[in-house]
């Protein structure tokens, strides 16, 4: 019996969420006295071996050349691993991938699934864990009754632990299956870090007036190592891509920091962004929503604000 963990990677390197679910899977583990089994799909860049650092003892390499856009294949795939190794419970990342995936994965197990979970296992008869619900508004500890359980781990509420663990690495040859997706192109972004695996995110809205004003969140956002993102209104009418978009029909966020400039705070915007472990707000409007569930507000305008911070900001790591 084992405890296993889907390693997603992305253009052969392994995603930050990926690190976070392992070591998620290892601590489980631990709990149940068993061990966890890491599987990858696709050629990877990056040695499998060092998922040995974040707790697994073993990684079984999917040798075959399976559309990582089809999701019915993978979904398989990773089945048939878990069928093979005698999983009870399959831990995936709730990423864009880990969404398509893990359904799927459960009804081929016939398994429970929880999604948006964000703590370990609280009890194991019946199997009790923690996770989100209402959009991140409260937590809900749900129960699981089935013999398996598929769990998707909520991004960056597992901090990532390294150990001085090793893995033995092993190749697998899935059934080869038709896949029903043919992929004719794939657009990769580049030089931009990802919203999903951002540590800091930087954000604005309206209150920028225009897009020609974008040049300092851009600014502050390169001086903090941060993702770029926009409320929903900014990516309607064309200031910034739909990509940057967050918020409840947007792509959700949970960075470490969470700045919000001339955005009111929509509750549709707040049901994307609430996980942010802190929520910094810059608006002009004192009465502004956001300043309810922000951790640290200053009422001022953006044009002031914003480049007096990045002066700052500046002037911190010149002496530092």
């Amino acid at each position: 019996m084992s405890v296993l963990v889907f390693a997603e990677s992305w253009d052969g390197k392994f995603k930050k969420g990926t690190f976070e679910a392992v070591t998620y899977a290892h601590e489980t583990a631990k709990k149940l006295g068993v061990s966890t089994t890491a599987v990858t799909i696709g050629k990877l860049a990056d040695d499998a071996a060092q998922l040995g650092n974040y707790g697994a003892d073993k990684v079984i390499c999917i040798s075959n050349n399976i559309n990582t856009c089809d999701s019915q294949g993978m979904s398989a795939a990773i089945a048939e691993i878990a069928n093979k190794e005698g999983a009870s419970l399959v831990i995936i990342a709730n990423s864009n991938t880990g969404k398509t995936i893990a359904p799927r994965l459960a009804v081929k197990l016939s398994a429970g699934f929880i999604s948006n979970v964000v703590d370990t296992p609280s009890n194991d008869t019946p199997f009790t864990v923690k996770k989100k619900a209402f959009s991140g508004k409260a937590f809900e500890n749900a129960q699981c009754n089935n013999d398996k359980c598929v769990l998707a781990l909520a991004p960056n509420a597992f901090h990532i632990v390294e150990t001085a663990g090793s893995a033995t690495v092993e190749s697998f040859d899935a059934a080869n299956r038709v896949s029903k997706v043919t992929s004719t192109n794939v657009e990769k972004a580049t030089g931009k870090i990802s919203l999903a695996e951002a540590e800091i995110v930087v954000s604005a809205g309206r209150g920028l007036k225009g897009p020609e004003n974008w040049g300092m969140v851009e600014e502050l956002a390169e001086l903090l190592g941060a993702g770029t993102a926009c409320s929903k209104p900014v990516s309607d009418i064309g200031w910034r891509p739909h990509a940057e978009h967050v918020g409840q029909t947007g792509k959700a966020v949970a960075p470490n920091l969470y700045i919000a400039i001339g955005i009111s705070g929509a509750i549709q915007h707040l049901a994307g962004v609430n996980s942010s472990k802190v929520m910094v707000v810059i608006n002009t409007d004192p009465e502004a929503p956001f300043f309810k569930s922000a951790d640290y507000g200053i009422i001022g305008d953006a044009f002031e604000v914003v480049p007096r911070l990045i002066e700052e900001i500046r002037n911190f790591k010149a002496n530092n």
